[in-house]
């Protein structure tokens, strides 16, 4: 099988400290590797129902000369990738990912929550105000809040302090985006880790609540 792949990166500055920019277009048959290369140790989660795959624009004539294929070396289904701008600010406690489609926002559940409570805290709601006001923007009428845990403590704490986290952050989304979006609020506890839980700079970013919902026409 060929793969042919034309894959970008660039990184700049911006408010929160650092900004990657990882643009990957797959012609045929390829790999993630321009999106993976950007994302490296901290790739997002892809909880059920998050992800999303987009078909070739352009069809691949297999048989044009000009594409140079090993003896007996066949073209898997072209597809092209979205656009990946990832932001995080310097201490990672907030992360923001952006897609053709989607906007997804992730919150350490440091700078939400005590320890292992699902209480929030006196600089939460400014946070979790500011996803708000972009919901609003993008006109967004659905809305994902997923809660994450670390592999510490049993698994069904994990899923029941996730989930309480979960709809902590959405009592708060829904006092600024109003009754007209529908929340989907799940807890999956330690599943979908983005970091290694070998380390607690892993389990830190593991500990969070995810913020999800369609990007705007226009």
């Amino acid at each position: 099988m060929a793969d042919m792949n034309n894959s970008r990166i660039r990184r700049r500055p911006s408010h929160f400290g650092a900004q990657v920019v990882a643009v990957a277009v797959l012609l045929a048959g390829s790999s993630v590797f321009g999106a993976t290369a950007a994302l490296a140790d901290d790739g997002p989660s892809t909880p059920p129902g998050t992800e999303a795959s987009s078909a070739a624009p352009v069809k691949i004539d297999s048989s044009d000369p000009d594409l140079k294929m090993p003896e007996g070396g066949t073209l898997a289904p072209g597809k092209v990738l979205d656009i990946i701008q990832v932001v995080e600010d310097e201490g990672g406690e907030e992360r923001r990912e952006d897609t053709n489609a989607d906007i997804k926002f992730a919150l350490q559940a440091e700078v939400l929550f005590g320890k292992d409570s699902a209480k929030l805290s006196s600089a939460a709601n400014s946070r979790i105000a500011a996803i708000g006001a972009e919901i609003k923007k993008q006109n967004a009428t659905k809305v994902r809040v997923f809660g994450f845990t670390d592999n510490l403590g049993s698994s069904a704490h994990g899923d029941v302090l996730s989930k309480q986290r979960a709809d902590a952050v959405q009592s708060v989304l829904v006092k600024s985006t109003g009754s007209s979006v529908t929340f989907e609020i799940r807890g999956y506890g330690e599943q979908y880790p983005i970091a290694s839980n070998a380390t607690e700079e892993g389990r830190k970013k593991n500990r969070r609540v995810e913020v999800s919902f369609p990007r705007g026409e226009g």
